[in-house]
């Protein structure tokens, strides 16, 4: 476990859990990037076979602090700025297995960014979701609102930026931005549970889809289909599936167990 006062990065098994712990409002500062980004730099020298996202406190973040904005001069030293930032939820994105956000309450700008950059979002019942850049005249930075277009479509995404609201937990689920919502009660338990099963799967395979899916985001079915065959059949070289189909022929499905390998 690698422990400081605003990220932790615990290890069960296969699942790996990064916590964001920054009291009072979990708010996006330089030093909080730093942590979170050795905490990802760690996942990629020593991958997990799966990884949860998840926060402390009352609610996921309050957003950035705002005084990062206005320490900013100019065009070019904000342009720096948004730079760095971006890398966090892309260096998520590119992960080369599933990771799961949890938001068990309020979540606003960077980490709905870094929520959106992951594969799959829960939601408790009370949670909210907001890209509120617009209060001090800004868009959002992270990838937010291209990766919430790709969920829920241009619109959507517009009319999320634009009107710079809070939207709960089953609108966004409608919308196809959040995949499950779960009872407050026991949230974060079953948050860990949904987690631990995928790395407890055929992650390797996990992988596999994700490449495919990076395939369709760019350029669609045929690019996908371009692909898929190669993916597929490179899994043929690793153990998981090998012991699967001999698993499935000879005790029936859902039978087998998964390393990762």
């Amino acid at each position: 476990m690698a422990d400081n006062a605003l990220v932790r990065l615990e290890r069960d098994g296969g699942l790996a859990v990064l916590t964001i712990d920054a009291p009072p409002l979990n708010l996006y500062t330089a030093e909080l990037h730093d942590r979170f980004a050795d905490a990802v730099a760690r996942l990629e020298a020593e991958p997990a076979r799966a990884l949860l996202i998840r926060a402390e406190g009352r609610i996921v973040s309050g957003g950035v602090d705002v005084s990062l904005f206005d320490a900013q001069d100019s065009a070019v030293e904000a342009k720096a700025l948004f730079d760095r930032m971006l890398t966090l939820p892309d260096r998520i994105a590119a992960l080369g297995f599933p990771t799961v956000f949890a938001a068990h309450a309020l979540c606003l700008t960077w980490a709905f960014e870094v929520a959106v950059a992951c594969d799959v979002i829960l939601a408790s019942e009370r949670a909210k979701f907001g890209l509120v850049e617009k209060v001090v005249g800004l868009t959002p930075t992270m990838g937010g609102t291209q990766r919430l277009a790709e969920r829920a479509g241009i619109g959507r995404a517009k009319e999320f930026v634009f009107t710079g609201d809070t939207y709960d937990a089953a609108t966004l689920e409608r919308w196809n931005v959040v995949n499950r919502v779960l009872p407050t009660d026991g949230f974060d338990e079953a948050a860990r549970a949904f987690a631990a099963s995928l790395a407890d799967g055929p992650t390797r395979a996990h992988a596999a889809t994700k490449r495919i899916l990076g395939h369709f985001a760019h350029g669609g079915v045929p690019e996908a289909n371009a692909h898929v065959t190669t993916i597929a059949a490179e899994l043929y070289e690793t153990e998981d599936l090998r012991n699967a189909v001999k698993s499935f022929l000879a005790d029936g499905p859902g039978k087998a167990t998964f390393t990762g390998r």
